[in-house]
C-alpha cells in the first residue's frame, strides 16, 4: 500500500510545477531502517507525503490552506528513544484530540496507513499593529535551538533531521505590535479530551510578550495549559562572537513546580573558506526521571507519561547536554553532526546528516544516528522491561522535490 501512494504521489507531482495553481508545496519520499537487538527484527520504516499549499490574498484579509495526503509503512508507529529522528507519527498525526476533524484514513493495516488532511487552514486579518489568524495554524515559541522547554504547542523532536513543517493546532492567534518594536501575543488553542468531548481542561491560553533591551532580546510567558499554570522568561544576547540563549519554565504540576531550563551558545564563522555554525545547549527537563527508565517508573510519572504521548516531550531524563555543527561544504552540500547526552545515565546519540541539492527543485537528505548506552540507559540500552526495545545504529534517506 505505501508504495502505490508513492506511485500516486509521484505521478501527481510530475505535473504539478507546471500545472499547479496553487502557492507551491512539495512531495517528499522517505526510507528508514534501525537496527536492533532481535536479529529477526530490523525495524525499517517507509514514506511519502504530498502538501499542496494555497495562500489568497485579498487587502488585510489572507488565507492559508495547505493539503497533506501521506502514507507509511512501519513495523511501529509509535515514538522509541535512541532513533535517528525519524517519527512517523509527525508526519500522519491525527485529530482525535484536536477542535476540528481535518484528517481522515484512506487504508489502514497492521503496518502500514495512509491518510490526507488539512494541516494548515486558517483565516487572518493584517492591520498596521494588529494581526488576527482563526483556525488550523503552526506556532513556535522559545529560544532553544535544539531543546525548547517553551514551545508547547507540538514542538520538534530534538533529534528530528527534517523540521521544514511542524504539525498545527486549531487556535485564535493575535499579536498586538508597539511602536518601538515589542510585541504582545495571546493565544487560545482549542482541543478535545480522549472521548472527543470539548472540555476547557485541555486547552491552553498562553501570553507572551517580546521586547527588546540594550543589545538583545527577551520574552516573558503566562500560560494555562491542561489545567497547568506555566511561567517562563527567556532570551537571546550577543557575548562576544557568540550569543547567547536561554529559557527558564516554571510549571505548576502538584506539590513542587517543575522547573525546565534550556541555555546554550550559538556561534558562526568562516573557516577554511567554508561557512561554519555551531550550537552547544544544557537542557534540564523538569519532568524527567532521575534514575532509572523500567516502564514502572513511567507509569508513577503521569505528568512525564502524559506529555511524551501528546508529543510535547521527547527525553525521558533529567540532564542533557547537546551539540551541533554544520559546514556548508558548497552551496548544494551541508554536512552536520550532533550529538545528545543524557548526563545521568551517559548514554548517548551521535547523528551525521548531509542535505544536497541534487538538482532544481530536488533535494536529498541523509542521515545516520548512533546510539549508545548500558542495560536499562536512555539511548541504546533500554529494554530491560519490554517496553522499548533496545536501539542500535539507524539511518534515514529522504528525496524531496518542491514546486
Amino acid at each position: 500500500m505505501p508504495y502505490l501512494v508513492a506511485l500516486v504521489l509521484l505521478g501527481l507531482a510530475n505535473t504539478a510545477a507546471a500545472d499547479f495553481p496553487g502557492d507551491g508545496g512539495h512531495l517528499k519520499a522517505r526510507l528508514g531502517w534501525t537496527d536492533s537487538a532481535n536479529p529477526l527484527r530490523r525495524p525499517e520504516q517507509r514514506g511519502a507525503d504530498l502538501r499542496l499549499k494555497f495562500s489568497p490574498e485579498m487587502g488585510a484579509w489572507a488565507a492559508e490552506l495547505d493539503y497533506q495526503l501521506s502514507g507509511q509503512s512501519a513495523d511501529r508507529f509509535e515514538w522509541t528513544p535512541g532513533a535517528a529522528g525519524l517519527s512517523p507519527d509527525a508526519v500522519l498525526q491525527g485529530d482525535s484530540r484536536r477542535l476540528m476533524k481535518l484528517s481522515a484514513n484512506l487504508a489502514e493495516g497492521k503496518d502500514y496507513r495512509a491518510t490526507h488532511r488539512l494541516d494548515r487552514f486558517s483565516l487572518a486579518w493584517r492591520g498596521e499593529q494588529w494581526v488576527g489568524r482563526v483556525g488550523r495554524q503552526a506556532l513556535s515559541w522559545g529560544n532553544g535551538l535544539i531543546y525548547n522547554p517553551v514551545d508547547i504547542f507540538n514542538p520538534f523532536d530534538p533529534t528530528a533531521v527534517d523540521r521544514e513543517y511542524k504539525p498545527g493546532d486549531d487556535m485564535v492567534y493575535g499579536q498586538y505590535l508597539r511602536r518601538n518594536g515589542d510585541d504582545l501575543q495571546a493565544v487560545w488553542v482549542l482541543r478535545r479530551d480522549q472521548r472527543r468531548h470539548k472540555r476547557g481542561g485541555v486547552n491552553s491560553l498562553a501570553l507572551k510578550y517580546h521586547g527588546f533591551a540594550a543589545a538583545g532580546e527577551y520574552d516573558l510567558l503566562l500560560a494555562r495549559h491542561y489545567d497547568q499554570w506555566i511561567a517562563a522568561a527567556g532570551g537571546s544576547a550577543p557575548l562576544g562572537d557568540a550569543l547567547v540563549r536561554a529559557d527558564l519554565a516554571l510549571t505548576d504540576s502538584g506539590n513542587d513546580p517543575a522547573v525546565s531550563l534550556v541555555a546554550g551558545l550559538s556561534w558562526s564563522w568562516v573557516g577554511l573558506g567554508k561557512n561554519i555554525s555551531a550550537v552547544l545547549e544544557y537542557y534540564r527537563n523538569g519532568f524527567g526521571l532521575r534514575e532509572g527508565f523500567e516502564l514502572e517508573d513511567l507509569q508513577r510519572r503521569p505528568e512525564l507519561s502524559d506529555r511524551l504521548a501528546r508529543g510535547e516531550l521527547f527525553t525521558l531524563g533529567r540532564h542533557y547536554l547537546a551539540g551541533s555543527m554544520m559546514v556548508e561544504v558548497s552551496p548544494l552540500l551541508q554536512l552536520s553532526t550532533n550529538l545528545f547526552i543524557n548526563l545521568a545515565d551517559h548514554s548517548r546519540l551521535a547523528q551525521l546528516v548531509a542535505s544536497y541539492d541534487l538538482r532544481q527543485n530536488w533535494r536529498i537528505l541523509l542521515a545516520a544516528g548512533f546510539p549508545s548506552g548500558g542495560s536499562g540507559a536512555e539511548y541504546g540500552g533500554l529494554g530491560s522491561d519490554g517496553h522499548y526495545p533496545h536501539q542500535g545504529p539507524s539511518c534515514f534517506g529522504q528525496l524531496a522535490f518542491y514546486f
